[in-house]
C-alpha cells in the first residue's frame, strides 16, 4: 500500500519512449523530406505496384548497406534510414490493408 509520502503512478505497461534513437528517426525524416521535395508529401502512397516496388528499394538500400555504402549518395542519408522508410511505407500498407496496386 502507499503511505501517501511517495507518489504513484501506473504506467509500467505503457511505451518507453525514452529508449528510441532519436537521431535515427531525424534521419528518416531527413529522406522523407528529400522525397517530399523530389515528388510531393504522400506521393508514395500513390504509386502504382507500391508494394513490390517500396519492396525492392527497400532491399536496394539494404544490399548496399551489406556491400559496404554506409550512405546513399543520392539523399547524403543513411541507407538504413532510407531503408527503414520503405519498411514504415510497407507498414503503412499492412495497417491499411493495402495491397499496394493501383
Amino acid at each position: 500500500m502507499n503511505d501517501l509520502t511517495q507518489g504513484v503512478k501506473f504506467d509500467s505497461q505503457k511505451l518507453k519512449w525514452h529508449l528510441v534513437i532519436w537521431e535515427f528517426f531525424e534521419a528518416v525524416v531527413r529522406v522523407l523530406m528529400f522525397g517530399a521535395a523530389k515528388y510531393s508529401a504522400d506521393n508514395w502512397k500513390k504509386v502504382p505496384n507500391r508494394r513490390q516496388r517500396y519492396q525492392d528499394a527497400m532491399t536496394r538500400h539494404w544490399v548496399a548497406y551489406l556491400k559496404g555504402e554506409k550512405i546513399d549518395p543520392e539523399t547524403g542519408e543513411s541507407h538504413l534510414a532510407s531503408m527503414f522508410c520503405n519498411a514504415m511505407f510497407l507498414f503503412w500498407m499492412d495497417m491499411a490493408g493495402d495491397e499496394g496496386i493501383v
